[in-house]
């Protein structure tokens, strides 16, 4: 995905010069950023709220397939999947620091390209990159980045405080992610098998920007506040939305009835999969990196949420000896599995 003719040998910059050339023109976007990169550690002012901190590890071969994935992007989503897990705990994402493992391959060029996806996103975003570490790698290219966000702590949602009856919305819709890497893996085997075949993705760029480019639902979070709801319980559909919606049974100890007809896919998507001979719904139930917002709401907030075009109540909570069920569209009851992302599956 990069072009070695006319570059710069990251050896002639060294790791203090590389973080010097990639950092020199980070802008802070929030005052509670007193101190980022250039010190032995950031400081940071969070006056009377609470901290939250997750991170995430990208590694070549594993997360990503440089083949068919922009570095540019890649660069992109790795904050974004990281953004996505503080707008799960109905928090406000507002530094990072991202840390990377380069083999000799990589260029100055290359790792730039990386670096205007993450400038991209922390833009976006209003995010403040702060620190992180560079090494060498004999593993390809490994990312790692660590967001901090705030929130107040009312306003702070787990996973574990769905009640029963409590409505499961969900933001956007889900399994182009999963149809869009089965297309961007289709085309890669194509052309290793000839070279001269240019990719065919024509009209299929919604779901090919779902998988190399998500967008965490800051959105969400920001709307369901200026409507006044509170989630009871949230996560992000990172792994797919049955493996999502157990997370929050198994930890609220509820069950719980999701409608197929009520799961939002979009038209492309849907089309899509069944040219691969695949069943839509599995999709969204076991894709994953779709990173929509889960989330679970009192029915009395019903009336404000009923009608707005980007949440989809799919489902309600029930008492935990209803078990956690898929109610299918010809109205068949069926338990409800996770089988999306496993991390150490081989």
């Amino acid at each position: 995905m990069f072009d070695n003719s006319e570059t710069t040998n990251i050896s002639q910059l060294g790791e203090f010069g590389l973080i010097d050339h990639l950092t020199k023109n980070v802008k802070l976007y929030h005052p509670g950023s007193q101190k980022g990169i250039g010190d032995d550690a950031a400081v940071l002012d969070y006056t009377g709220k609470k901290v939250l901190v997750s991170t995430d590890m990208l590694l070549e071969g594993i997360h990503f397939d440089l083949a068919y994935t922009p570095l540019k992007h890649l660069g992109y989503k790795a904050v974004q999947v990281n953004l996505s897990d503080i707008c799960a705990m109905n928090a406000t994402p507002a530094q990072i620091t991202v840390s990377i493992g380069l083999s000799s391959k990589y260029t100055l060029e290359a790792i730039e390209e990386l670096y205007e996806g993450i400038y991209l996103a922390c833009e976006k975003y209003r995010v403040d990159l702060v620190g992180g570490d560079t090494s060498s790698s004999k593993q390809g290219l490994v990312l790692s980045v660590t967001v901090l966000g705030y929130a107040d702590e009312a306003d702070i949602a787990y996973r574990n405080g769905a009640e029963e009856g409590d409505l499961i919305c969900v933001s956007g819709d889900l399994g182009g992610a999963y149809v869009g890497l089965q297309l961007l893996e289709r085309e890669k085997l194509i052309y290793l098998e000839n070279p001269n075949i240019q990719p065919d993705l024509e009209g299929k760029d919604y779901i090919v920007e779902r998988q190399l480019k998500p967008e965490a639902r800051q959105d969400i979070v920001e709307l369901l506040k200026s409507m006044g709801v509170k989630p009871t319980a949230m996560i992000d559909v990172s792994d797919g939305l049955a493996s999502e919606v157990l997370h929050i049974c198994r930890q609220s100890n509820k069950g719980c009835n999701v409608y197929e007809e009520k799961i939002p896919i979009d038209p492309m998507t849907y089309e899509t999969a069944r040219e691969f001979n695949l069943d839509p719904t599995v999709c969204a139930l076991s894709g994953g990196e779709d990173y929509e917002l889960l989330f679970t709401v009192k029915q009395a907030d019903y009336d404000k949420i009923k009608n707005d075009v980007d949440i989809s109540i799919i489902g309600y909570v029930t008492e935990p000896a209803a078990g956690c069920n898929l109610v299918s569209k010809s109205g068949g009851v069926h338990e409800l599995k996770a089988q999306g992302w496993n991390a150490f599956k081989k």
